[in-house]
């Protein structure tokens, strides 16, 4: 019995370290090679070269795999047991009937706008610096703005789960991912109207750059912030549930 269940954790830790090496690195990878497969049939400079790719592809396997192998160990042998903050029933109570705007992508959409609407101005600078000919100084506003956005996500994500628990709703796990990175989703979204609206580019080249990167940026902070709002609502809730006693 006690190899079995040493089995599946095995078994689980592989999952967990794929899943990890492949989340961000996978659709980046994928990204990348259509991109470059645009750039070498416009027989552009922004094509890598076969030697450049092959030594990117050996780093990936030679230095971040094993780190990678070595990480997942480390955290498997250093982590303390989850400790729940009350005890709970055996079985999850029945969810009622909610209303429609409490339900999943009604709160991505609130919880997406307020931190995009904190960040809309600095927003434009960045884009143009990036896509643009202007040339991006003030660093120390875009760090201000950077933890403010950090803030708000993990403030208006913890409002949220206390909205969705008080309505007797208990799987705020994935909800709060979801509305934590929701922001991601309004970053590409000013992507639409800034390639429409505020730039210059055309063609099915600098359109699919443009578009392909960006998405792997905005699937970047999607992740990252998913994770600020989680740990956040996951502080939140120990905290509140710390005091109650239950016999």
């Amino acid at each position: 019995m006690y190899t079995y269940e040493v089995l599946i954790c095995c078994s689980c830790q592989m999952k967990i370290m794929v899943l990890t090496g492949s989340l961000f690195s996978g659709p980046l990878f994928l990204t990348f090679c259509f991109l470059n497969t645009v750039a070498i049939a416009y027989s552009s400079t922004a094509a890598l070269p076969f030697g450049t790719i092959v030594v990117i592809f050996l780093l990936w396997t030679l230095v971040t795999s094993p780190l990678l192998v070595v990480g997942g160990i480390a955290g498997r042998n250093s982590r303390p047991e989850f400790q729940t903050p009350c005890r709970t029933n055996k079985y999850p109570r029945e969810i009622p009937q909610l209303p429609w705007y409490r339900r999943t992508l009604p709160q991505m959409a609130m919880a997406g706008f307020l931190p995009f609407s904190a960040i809309y101005i600095e927003l434009y600078y960045i884009f143009v610096s990036v896509w643009g000919h202007q040339i991006h100084t003030v660093y120390s506003i875009l760090f201000i703005v950077f933890i403010i956005l950090l803030i708000v996500t993990a403030f208006i994500t913890v409002a949220l789960t206390y909205f969705q628990l008080a309505a007797e709703d208990h799987q705020w796990w994935w909800r709060s991912f979801l509305c934590g990175g929701s922001t991601g989703l309004f970053i590409y979204g000013y992507c639409i109207y800034f390639y429409n609206a505020r730039s210059d580019m055309f063609g099915f080249m600098q359109t699919s750059f443009f578009f392909g990167y960006m998405a792997c940026i905005c699937y970047g902070f999607f992740i990252m912030l998913g994770t600020v709002g989680f740990r956040a609502a996951l502080f939140f809730v120990r905290h509140i549930y710390r005091s109650i006693k239950c016999e």
